[in-house]
């Protein structure tokens, strides 16, 4: 049977896989409903509100679920991983004490208004309540990616008798792979989102659905997309460069360079051998990793062989990174290819609809990918060089671990399948179709008449 240390690991990636989801979720839709809310108070067209309605229940159901599954990940690191509270607890209690403290007790006060008030308080409040929603969505993640920077890239402390202990705060969140971080993730989640609310919407109008929300809805999604993806890209080079300069062993994980060289081809597929410390099947662009990573075509990148015991599994960080990469490239394509066919026709072709709703969780698989390449490239450290991920590992019997374990998956895997049936039910039952009474929420502020003759059509 495997052993403990295999079947936490398993047992902690079982529940991030699960619980990062829905966060990359939430951190944007949030955004998108704040836009929503603020063009329909500007423009007083229901349309925008039938829209709100809508994705505020998935918010909803979409918050819900990542809470339940972050009270699972907390457990982990008193039952799996005591080692790691009680080497940097110092610095990572602080840290998720102040997500809680600056984040959650935030967005929990505000949701409540956000979710029920909308016929109860006046607009504006309504309103701002969405933004601080949005607002605290975005500071969690800020202070969850600090931490997880910190054990990447770890400044501003000191080891005191084996525990590490604060010296500069500062120093300690806007760690040198803290930025990168943040935007990479930040952006990540908004294009989750868009092709979340695109491929939704699409779902709309393959069934027919002719009503203007599921339209504009689907418009505002790719042109939204269209524009993070480009920024995606020029991020994830930064963050590149970041990392070739604190984890190089990651980097040669990445990019299967096993020997130190300049010159760089990169591999767009192979087969990795960690035991012949090789490759096999290369297919190879030659000098295009060097002039990636360095902008020089003859930039040195430092190879596997150079960190023998102290570099990641090869394997899956090399393609989880293949994965990730190829998947922004699709949502480039078609957030541009969609965008324009939209602004020429108004309209796409039922090709590109159904492609789109094949798509709406793309940026689920395109986050966990990436997430795979951060969190199994550390790897052997849980904190680089300051704490090895075998020696946090609990002492408690296998058994127990592979029990727990096997109830995580079988709960995780029946809540996704309900969660994924739910929103495409939601989209059958078109539940923005309800009509907005006059009374509701805010009066129009454009013409009334020309508001009633384009509900007819909404």
């Amino acid at each position: 049977m495997a052993d403990v240390f295999l079947l936490s690991r398993l047992q902690f990636a079982a529940n991030i896989s699960f619980h990062i989801l829905f966060p990359t979720i939430t951190i944007a839709l949030a955004w998108l409903l704040f836009y929503f809310k603020l063009r329909f108070n500007l423009s007083g067209h229901p349309v925008w509100m039938r829209i709100y309605r809508f994705w505020v229940k998935v918010f909803a159901l979409t918050f819900a679920l990542g809470v339940v599954s972050g009270i699972t990940m907390s457990f982990q690191f008193g039952t799996n991983w005591p080692g790691f509270m009680e080497t940097v607890g110092n610095i990572a209690g602080p840290l998720l004490g102040y997500e809680v403290l600056t984040a959650f007790f935030l967005e929990a006060t505000f949701l409540g208004i956000m979710l029920f008030g909308i016929n109860k308080v006046k607009p504006w409040i309504h309103t701002t309540a969405t933004l601080l929603v949005a607002l605290s969505t975005t500071l969690s993640a800020f202070w969850i990616l600090a931490l997880n920077s910190w054990m990447q890239t770890p400044t501003g402390f000191e080891m005191i008798d084996g525990v590490a202990h604060a010296k500069d705060w500062s120093a300690i969140i806007f760690n040198p792979s803290f930025p990168y971080r943040l935007s990479h993730m930040l952006l990540a989640s908004g294009l989750t989102a868009c092709f979340l609310v695109a491929g939704i919407s699409a779902y709309r109008l393959k069934r027919g659905d002719d009503k203007k929300a599921p339209r504009i809805a689907l418009k505002t999604a790719l042109l939204i997309a269209a524009i993070l993806t480009p920024m995606q890209v020029f991020v994830g080079d930064l963050h590149g460069l970041n990392t070739l300069e604190h984890q190089p062993q990651k980097i040669a994980a990445m990019e299967g360079v096993w020997e130190t060289e300049k010159g760089a081809p990169l591999l767009l597929f192979a087969v990795p051998d960690e035991e012949q410390r090789t490759n096999h099947f290369e297919i190879a662009i030659p000098k295009l990793a060097s002039i990636i990573l360095t902008h020089d075509p003859e930039g040195e990148i430092k190879g596997l062989n150079e960190f023998k015991g102290e570099h990641p599994p090869v394997a899956p960080v090399f393609y989880a990174f293949r994965i990730m990469v190829g998947l922004g490239m699709l949502m480039l394509a078609v957030s541009w290819l969609g965008s324009a066919l939209l602004f020429k026709h108004d309209r796409l072709p039922r090709w590109l609809l159904s492609l789109l709703v094949g798509m709406s969780f793309s940026g689920w698989l395109a986050t966990l990918a990436g997430w795979y390449v951060t969190e199994i490239g550390r790897q052997p450290y849980l904190v680089s060089g300051v704490l090895k991920t075998a020696d946090a590992v609990t002492d408690i019997a296998p058994d127990n671990v592979l029990f727990s374990l096997i109830l995580y998956l079988t709960v995780y895997s029946a809540l996704l399948v309900a969660y994924v049936r739910t929103l495409f039910l939601m989209a059958r039952r078109s539940v923005e179709i309800e009509e907005i009474q006059p009374e509701e929420h805010t009066r129009p502020r454009c013409p009334l008449p020309s508001v009633q003759t384009e509900g007819a059509n909404l």
